[in-house]
């Protein structure tokens, strides 16, 4: 029942905000901050990272709010968007040797390396690497699933194809980027299951 009563919260707040109502963006800022901060912590191993993170999953929340009547489950959404903020983030992080530096030092300062860190900034670009791989299209699907949280219905409107096209273009996206991981990765199934249950 509770459960039910924060869902039925939280669709209020994401139809007012699709309104342009910003109390009730500040109040949905406010009940999800510090936990998706604490989340993205664990990844970016940076304070500074990790704000920059939920400031910018809400930004794009505010700029999309026209689609959040659409949104059925906004914990979910929210998260989504947070996981996909942190993907982007250590993407970034793959490709930048001066920031890969820096989080090394981040990581060493607070005490708190782990092999599953490092996995994680290597999964991310490994993702990227086999997404770039995909044709046009399957890259749009993948970005508007993983990167934007919308759905098959959602996707297949924007797009202009079948629902059932979306689902099956996802399969195998799926498919393939674990296919690809698998070829990559010499790390136990343990592992690279937590690191592809974060990514996909």
């Amino acid at each position: 029942m509770k459960k039910e009563n924060e869902l039925n919260s939280e669709l209020a707040l994401f139809r007012q905000i699709a309104e342009g109502d910003e109390l009730a963006f500040k109040e949905l800022f406010e009940c999800y901050r510090l936990r998706l901060f604490a989340f993205s912590l664990q990844f970016t191993h940076s304070r500074t990272d990790a704000e920059e993170v939920v400031q910018d999953v809400f930004l794009k929340i505010w700029k999309n709010r026209l689609n959040l009547t659409n949104i059925q489950l906004p914990q979910k959404y929210i998260y989504t968007m947070t996981r996909n903020q942190v993907f982007d983030h250590l993407s970034r992080v793959a490709r930048n040797k001066r920031l890969h530096e820096q989080v090394w030092a981040n990581i060493h300062e607070s005490g708190d390396y782990t092999e599953q860190a490092v996995l994680v900034a290597e999964t991310a670009n490994i993702i990227q690497k086999a997404v770039n791989g995909l044709s046009s299209r399957k890259q749009s699907i993948y970005y508007l699933s993983r990167r934007e949280g919308l759905s098959n219905q959602e996707i297949a409107v924007k797009l202009g194809i079948s629902v059932p096209t979306v689902k099956n273009s996802l399969v195998e996206i799926l498919r393939y980027i674990r296919t690809y991981m698998s070829s990559q990765y010499e790390s136990s199934v343990l592992i690279m299951g937590i690191l592809l249950s974060l990514f996909l």
